[in-house]
């Protein structure tokens, strides 16, 4: 098994959705940043990946079909060239709308990532380092690098390669893009800003439970 499918958009722009209607066309299962926080290996691999070290793709990517969400998407040149035969998808949204829904998700003070002194931490200081100039906070920033990453996405995939997805277009262009017959049902709508949040905040109550230290801190 081999990669068939790259995610080239940032987190946030309807990745979720994206790894489940390609699982529902039979192209999974699907990587995405999930993988990366529930294994620690994985987590690993990425790290060594942000400081530009040496890097199994195949070794990451074992057992799966496609890959979306961050960290996958600040590699999809080198994966592009890895995997010749893969198609590549960036999933857009609205910049203003994106910065949002990032401040109250992935980079808010609910999980603070971006703090934490672990590989995770090593790799969202990474994507921020890389593209948002250090800050993950900033809205001139942070829209400013998203605007920049997909421009550099649309000149370095061939067009024929790629597919430029707003997930709320649903299957039509998907499965156009991919050869697949549209499925007989509605296309994934999930990971809102509100479910984020309740599973984060699961999360970080179970990581409370374990942690003794950290219950007896209510500043933890």
């Amino acid at each position: 098994m081999t990669l068939s499918v790259i995610g080239a958009g940032f987190g946030r722009t309807g990745t979720l959705s994206l790894k489940l209607a390609l699982e529902e066309l039979g192209l999974g299962p699907c990587y995405r940043m999930m993988d990366v926080i529930l294994q620690s290996d994985f987590a690993a691999h990425w790290a060594r990946a942000a400081k530009r070290g040496t890097v199994d793709w195949d070794k990451i990517f074992a057992g799966y079909q496609s890959a979306v969400d961050w960290p996958v998407c600040d590699y999809y040149q080198e994966l592009a060239e890895w995997y010749p035969d893969a198609k590549v998808i960036l999933t857009v949204r609205d910049a203003d709308v994106w910065f949002a829904s990032t401040q109250n998700t992935i980079f808010s003070s609910i999980n603070n990532l971006f703090e934490q002194q672990s590989p995770i931490g090593e790799i969202i200081r990474g994507i921020a380092n890389r593209h948002f100039g250090g800050t993950i906070h900033d809205r001139f920033l942070l829209v400013e690098g998203y605007k920049r990453h997909n421009a550099e996405v649309k000149s370095t995939i061939p067009a024929q390669r790629l597919l430029q997805f707003d997930v709320a277009e649903g299957w039509d262009p998907l499965c156009e893009f991919l050869g697949k017959p549209v499925p007989d049902k509605p296309f994934p709508s999930a990971n809102s800003t509100s479910e984020f949040q309740q599973r984060a905040a699961q999360l970080i109550g179970q990581a409370a439970v374990s942690s003794p230290q950290r219950r007896a801190d209510p500043a933890a």
